[in-house]
């Protein structure tokens, strides 16, 4: 599987579930039983890859305003759940976090930003096709700490400087 192929399952499955992740997560799953184990293998390091990609100290403050606060568990699921929107938003997203205030129109706090089952999905397809859980995927590790420079998250004017868009249009 390369990475169009990739995107596309993303963006087939949050299309099909209409924006929900958790349904977005179940498509998945059944999209990836259809596959042979050796590509559901290869969308797992696709999305591995991408979400250690997306574990940055700017990622992690736009997620803070954009769920009025984000624990770690909290930001594992926000990458999750920002790999789900596909390919656009996850780049701009890297690049620049505060992009996100233009890139989700319709951002709930309540429903969106959480994506935890996406981050299953693989290794549940894996697993009911092989009957064993899935091994080693062979990429390196996300880093110890995220990439980028630490924010005092605490700091409203440190998160309204750095993040001026999303805090204009996000912050309580």
């Amino acid at each position: 599987m390369d990475e169009t192929e990739f995107w596309d399952l993303v963006d087939a499955t949050r299309e099909a579930a209409e924006g929900d992740p958790d349904e977005q997560a179940d498509l998945l799953v059944e999209r990836l039983l259809g596959l042979d184990p050796d590509s559901v293998l290869d969308f797992a390091r696709h999305f591995e890859a991408r979400y250690n990609r997306a574990y940055s100290w700017d990622l992690w403050g736009a997620a803070w305003i954009l769920l009025d606060g984000a624990s770690d568990d909290a930001f594992d699921f926000f990458r999750c759940w920002l790999i789900g929107q596909g390919r656009d938003v996850y780049e701009h997203a890297v690049h620049d976090p505060d992009q996100l205030a233009e890139l989700l129109p319709d951002f709930d706090d309540e429903v969106d930003g959480d994506g935890e089952e996406l981050g299953y999905a693989a290794d549940e397809a894996y697993e009911q096709l092989t009957g064993v859980v899935a091994p080693d995927l062979g990429i390196p590790a996300a880093p110890p700490e995220p990439t980028g420079t630490p924010i005092d998250f605490e700091n409203q004017k440190v998160l309204a400087e750095r993040f001026p868009r999303l805090w204009e249009r996000f912050a309580d």
